[in-house]
């Protein structure tokens, strides 16, 4: 079964993501020297040394993803579910408060972030849920209302943290997943509908001063340049001076003590400013071809499981990559999300990797039952033409 598996594994998935971490684990070196030194008093190589330690957690972390098969995920999804719902539970009782947001659990020297696991717990149980439903998928209280519940509460569980961006990273998985489930046009306007008042109602009365101050530095950052816009406008300084082809690799000037953690939710400003445009579209195309490469995996899968956990996790790339670009460029507000593979984060890279890992285990059936078929095709039309 497992030389079945290599043989049909999509590469190109395997080659794109490693590129991407080598060249994230590259520019988290070069972001974070001055950084490294100046805020935190260690060694220009301190950073780099703990997201290079996270690269080797998260490589072992895409093998164990790619080795199992996608549908055991299916028959574990209830203790998946529960697991996460208690360590979101516990980071809110003990967890480490870092930026304002109590979102991390410590053990030893490690951190870890349970709304990252969250966020593949959720593709799993839709996945699951609405597989399962598809012989009432169009009864709005058996087959929709249950499943919202849950994401519901995992939602607000991340959002009273409060961590907005990961608690929007969900609400747009959910949607992406709900989409392509087959549910009837009435009852997906209904839920754009509640969405909208959701997130009206957290905008009033969830929304804390800091989180609503990040909206005018994302839309009038020369207003507040002294506070919170500042970080916005040096990210524009960074990605006007990297021009074409930048300063060169270790040449910026803005993660000098300018742009406030130049590694982090910004460091896509340090590529531009280094490597220039051809440094931003080489990340850009890369994670395009991830995102467009799983779609077509989803839409190839003919078992609705594997189906909608394809495209619930391009769904993850696409919206965390949007978010995270959005911000940089002032085009959304600054939420403090990570470009996948490429901003340091140790939780965040070993779950990307894995879930690139369960992505590609799905292409291998994907590509099994398309050999299998074809080769069927091939043999029918030779024994007619006997």
């Amino acid at each position: 079964m497992l030389k079945k598996l290599f043989r049909n594994y999509d590469y190109s998935l395997i080659v794109t993501t490693l590129l991407l971490t080598a060249f994230g684990v590259i520019m988290v070196y070069s972001a974070s020297m001055v950084w490294s030194v100046m805020q935190l008093g260690q060694a220009s190589s301190y950073i780099f040394k703990k997201q290079l330690f996270w690269c080797f957690v998260a490589i072992p972390a895409g093998i164990v993803g790619m080795l199992i098969p996608y549908k055991m995920y299916k028959a574990l999804v209830k203790p998946i579910t529960l697991l996460t719902i208690l360590m979101l539970i516990f980071v809110l009782l003990f967890g480490k408060v870092s930026h304002n947001a109590q979102s991390w659990i410590v053990i030893g020297p490690i951190q870890i972030q349970p709304a990252e696991l969250a966020k593949m717990t959720v593709i799993i149980y839709l996945a699951s849920v609405f597989s399962n439903k598809q012989s009432f998928i169009s009864d709005f209280k058996t087959g929709v209302l249950p499943p919202l519940v849950m994401i519901l509460l995992i939602f607000l569980l991340i959002t009273i943290q409060p961590d907005l961006g990961n608690g929007m990273i969900i609400a747009g998985i959910s949607s992406v997943v709900i989409l392509c489930s087959g549910m009837r046009t009435k009852h997906l306007m209904w839920l754009l509908g509640l969405a909208v008042t959701a997130i009206g109602a957290l905008s009033l009365f969830l929304l804390t001063g800091q989180q609503a101050s990040r909206f005018t530095a994302a839309y009038k950052p020369f207003t507040v340049a002294d506070s919170h816009g500042l970080q916005l406008i040096n990210s524009y300084i960074a990605i006007a001076s990297g021009g074409i082809t930048g300063k060169g690799l270790g040449q910026s000037i803005e993660k000098a003590g300018f742009l406030p953690e130049p590694h982090t939710d910004f460091i896509m400003a340090i590529v531009a400013e280094e490597l220039g445009l051809i440094g931003v579209l080489f990340v850009i195309l890369c994670l395009a071809y991830l995102i467009f490469k799983g779609f077509v995996i989803g839409i190839r899968c003919k078992d609705v499981f594997g189906s909608l956990l394809a495209i619930g996790i391009s769904g993850l790339l696409a919206i965390q990559s949007i978010i995270n670009l959005g911000a940089m460029t002032g085009l959304l507000p600054v939420t403090g999300v990570t470009l996948p593979f490429v901003s340091y984060g140790g939780t965040s890279l070993v779950m990307m990797m894995f879930t690139m890992g369960v992505l590609v285990n799905i292409s291998s059936f994907v590509n099994m039952k398309r050999k299998k078929h074809k080769n069927k095709e091939e043999r029918n039309v030779a024994h007619q033409a006997h």
